[in-house]
């Protein structure tokens, strides 16, 4: 039987390009964002799921059960992002940050692990920054919502292991997608001048991070955060 994946956030940019991506390789994608996308794929089902929204979170899962009787993979993609100085950040887009970037990521991450358990088997790859080691400025609360997620992925690959699931983190460089579109080009110049590998991310730099973690012969692969670029 194909592998089922899910993929959060895939209406466009990074998911977008991880379901095509998987649905060619031969997986079941299920997918999810708030709003429907503007594109459909053979092999593909979308769910208009907000990823912090605890009653369609699991009523999404409970479909994916029904339909496949098991979830194999989780793409903890969603995400969103604003880049501001502490002290001109509103509690509103805080709390959107911490909400949809690490609550629904252990939202997801929980649920995901409960259908994963009935076949003793299972990926999870969460989604963390380059912000993080930068420790860049003006991502105060993007970055800690994404350290928080590293800090869950650790745990959760103890708490799993024994499920023989497998929790891991990326850490991509910035991809030109509407995540970082608003930011000024000056801005990304520093901070790629900042990598080892001076360079924007591309689409293939997460899938080929993403292959390892969810390969079958990474089962001894779990609790770590893998950053491109060259940073550590």
């Amino acid at each position: 039987m194909d592998d089922v994946m899910l993929i959060t956030g895939a209406r466009k940019g990074i998911g977008r390009y991880l379901a095509e991506y998987y649905v060619q390789r031969g997986y079941v994608v299920e997918g999810c964002s708030r709003k429907a996308p503007d594109w459909t794929l053979e092999g593909y089902t979308h769910h208009c799921v907000d990823v912090t929204d605890e009653v369609q979170v699991r009523d999404m899962l409970n479909n994916i059960r029904k339909r496949h009787g098991r979830l194999d993979i989780t793409l903890n993609n969603a995400g969103i992002a604003s880049m501001n100085h502490a002290m001109l950040t509103p509690m509103s887009v805080a709390q959107k940050i911490i909400s949809t970037n690490f609550l629904g990521t252990f939202l997801m991450c929980r649920e995901s692990a409960k259908l994963m358990a009935k076949n003793k088997f299972g990926r999870i790859v969460n989604f963390s920054t380059i912000a993080v080691p930068l420790q860049l400025e003006g991502e105060a609360l993007y970055a800690s919502a994404k350290s928080a997620v590293e800090t869950l992925t650790r745990i959760l690959a103890r708490e799993f292991a024994e499920l023989g699931i497998t929790s891991n983190a990326i850490g991509p460089t910035p991809i030109p997608t509407d995540l970082i579109r608003a930011v000024p080009q000056e801005k990304m110049d520093a901070l790629i001048d900042r990598l080892a590998i001076r360079r924007p991310g591309c689409f293939e730099d997460v899938s080929n991070v993403v292959d390892f973690f969810i390969s079958r012969a990474s089962d001894s692969v779990t609790g770590q955060v893998l950053y491109l670029g060259g940073v550590s």
